[in-house]
């Protein structure tokens, strides 16, 4: 049976609601703790792998791990090949950076609950059918996509990142938010990211107050995110033809 690879980089950047999606879906995942030593690395080829989905972590792009460049180098083939692949914050930096976009620091970073907009590409664009053209998503991140890869299409947008999704090519996409989590990840990740948030004004149980406030339809809509992922960038037709 044909995998999705992912490739995780901190104990709590788990695929979360995106995992379970695809699972329910009938799909196997064959995950990768980069982060740990003497982990399974970065596949080398592409044999018997459906797609490739790259999750967030405290890493930045241009920083010297391992595996780093192994990954970079794993995500422009799976895209070359047009197998779906799929990246959320750190992730989206990763895929950005190896399809030769550009990937900075923020002025400020963006931290806890915010608003995004889709952008009028973004309103036609398949893979985001039935998401509210503007919500709140929970964002985590400190480093942003300043130019996304050539040809690629910016699908959202938020006041502090001007690139927080796009698609490049037919199954590549790239999300700068972190739909994936459920409440308990979002827990996690702000103790992780404590002093991040303390140097923003903000704290973890800010961010629990936030969650209180938009956590249900951040829920559906991610789950809504998340079922479009899995049944248009893996029709069950393609896997079965793998």
């Amino acid at each position: 049976m044909a995998r999705i690879i992912v490739l995780q980089h901190s104990p709590e950047g788990v695929p979360g609601r995106l995992g379970v999606t695809l699972r329910d879906h009938g799909l196997r995942l064959d995950v990768r703790r980069l982060d740990l030593l003497g982990a399974p690395a970065v596949p080398t080829d592409l044999d018997d792998v459906a797609g490739v989905l790259s999750l967030g972590g405290p890493q930045n792009v241009g920083e010297p791990h391992d595996w780093m460049d192994p990954e970079l180098a794993f995500l422009k083939a799976a895209h070359d090949a047009e197998l779906p692949v799929i990246g959320v914050c750190l992730g989206c930096q990763l895929i950005a950076a190896a399809l030769g976009g550009d990937v900075a620091p923020m002025d400020r970073a963006e931290y806890g609950f915010a608003p995004i907009d889709i952008t009028i590409p973004g309103q036609t664009e398949t893979m985001l059918t039935g998401i509210p053209w503007r919500h709140h998503q929970f964002h985590a991140h400190g480093h942003e996509v300043t130019r996304a890869p050539d040809g690629a299409t910016i699908l959202a947008a938020s006041q502090a990142c001007k690139v927080q999704a796009y698609r490049a090519g037919l199954r590549t996409f790239g999300f700068q938010f972190h739909f994936e989590c459920d409440r308990v990840m979002i827990a996690r990740l702000a103790e992780r990211c404590r002093d991040d948030l303390a140097a923003l004004g903000l704290s973890p149980e800010e961010i629990d107050r936030q969650a209180s406030l938009h956590y249900e339809r951040y829920a559906l809509i991610s789950d809504r995110l998340a079922v479009n992922l899995a049944t248009y960038c893996f029709p069950a037709a393609r896997l079965l033809a793998v």
